[in-house]
């Protein structure tokens, strides 16, 4: 009697297990999934919640490259320049290695309190540092400096470039009259700012630009007007990189209309959760030639 029972009961029970045999298989597949899928951001979520807690940039982050990203971009430099990997190298490991800039920004920040825990690395611009050390340019311009990191990147390689006897000048652009606290001192000695709307000061400019470093306003129709300004004043072997080529298509955009080759390298921030910018690359023709 208790075994025909079980079974009458166990009848009755089965379709209902049946019915929810398949939302928990379903269940068990989503939360499997979803685990998988985090599993790729768990380590910037970590980073996200060291990173909020200190005293450092809010924007224009600072990081180095990932030693493979770093490899990439030598390569790649190499190839577009026709140098030797080994001297691109040197010329990376030459800014990775600069400890009296590191120390001139460093010792800035220490003065700033919502930047004393800051760490000073220099991501993708040690691609800007490399290319003047290669090419040696008498003119370089960047639009929208910040704090100035990048302009002190720049200058240290026309200094070097100096010292050998390739003479360069920089030009910076900057609406906002308290950017560029790091430009000074010896710096300061191989350029200077222009203040005010950078498509006005780039109107009046009077020189021929070797290298253009756009990193001012972040709207892809600003940045498109920037390269329509400077198109006329480009020496013709000349090399534009666009700092904000991975949000817009304004450079890639400028380049087919005006037949120039167009390269993009996204970069790959090393410890760090930010996802990383790129160096947008106009030339005219491959390989890029020295400019003196």
């Amino acid at each position: 009697m208790k075994a025909r029972k079980l079974i009458l009961s166990l009848i009755r029970v089965t379709p209902l297990l049946k019915k929810l045999e398949m939302p928990i298989r379903n269940k068990f597949r989503i939360n499997s999934r979803r685990k998988f899928a985090y599993s790729y951001f768990n380590k910037k979520i970590k980073q996200i919640a060291v990173w909020s807690k200190l005293k450092n940039e809010s924007t224009n982050f600072y990081y180095n490259l990932t030693s493979n990203n770093q490899g990439d971009l030598i390569s790649l430099i190499s190839l577009i320049c026709d140098e030797d990997f080994e001297l691109v190298a040197k010329h990376i490991k030459e800014i990775d290695e600069n400890t009296k800039l590191k120390n001139h920004i460093s010792n800035s920040w220490k003065n700033d309190p919502l930047m004393k825990d800051g760490v000073v690395a220099f991501g993708r611009r040690v691609g800007w540092y490399t290319l003047i050390r290669l090419l040696k340019p008498r003119i370089v311009i960047e639009t929208g400096i910040h704090q100035g990191v990048g302009a002190c990147v720049i200058t240290s390689a026309l200094k070097l470039n100096s010292e050998e006897g390739f003479p360069g000048k920089y030009f910076g652009t900057d609406i906002d009259l308290s950017a560029g606290q790091l430009f000074i001192d010896e710096y300061a000695k191989f350029g200077k700012i222009l203040f005010g709307d950078s498509i006005e000061s780039l109107k009046l400019l009077n020189e021929e630009i070797d290298i253009f470093i756009n990193d001012s306003d972040h709207s892809a129709e600003y940045e498109f007007k920037e390269y329509l300004t400077i198109f006329p004043k480009l020496n013709p072997d000349s090399l534009i990189l666009g700092d904000n080529s991975h949000s817009t298509d304004s450079l890639r955009k400028f380049s087919q209309e005006s037949r120039r080759k167009f390269i993009f390298f996204k970069e790959e921030p090393s410890n760090h959760w930010y996802p990383g910018a790129g160096i947008g690359i106009s030339i005219n023709s491959l390989p890029l030639i020295k400019f003196q």
